[in-house]
């Protein structure tokens, strides 16, 4: 039976340092008792997705390992 050539995959998976992952966990955490505020309303947030960008930011500004968000057309 003749073997497969191995093909390099290129790696288009994003990678996140643990401390990122520890914001956000923090910030979800947050977000379900109700304490979590948006950056500039002030305003309750009640979007797990919005809860984990700011997690993500507060990372980044630390210097954690976290990939450039992503820039999204309008």
């Amino acid at each position: 039976m003749p073997r497969k050539k191995k093909t390099s995959r290129k790696k288009s998976t994003r990678r996140y340092g643990r401390t990122a992952g520890e914001h956000v966990e923090e910030e979800m955490r947050e977000m379900k008792a109700g304490r979590l505020r948006s950056g500039r309303s002030g305003k309750k947030v009640t979007d797990p997705r919005q809860a984990i960008a700011i997690g993500l930011s507060k990372a980044r500004k630390e210097g954690a390992k976290v990939p450039q968000a992503l820039k999204r057309k309008r």
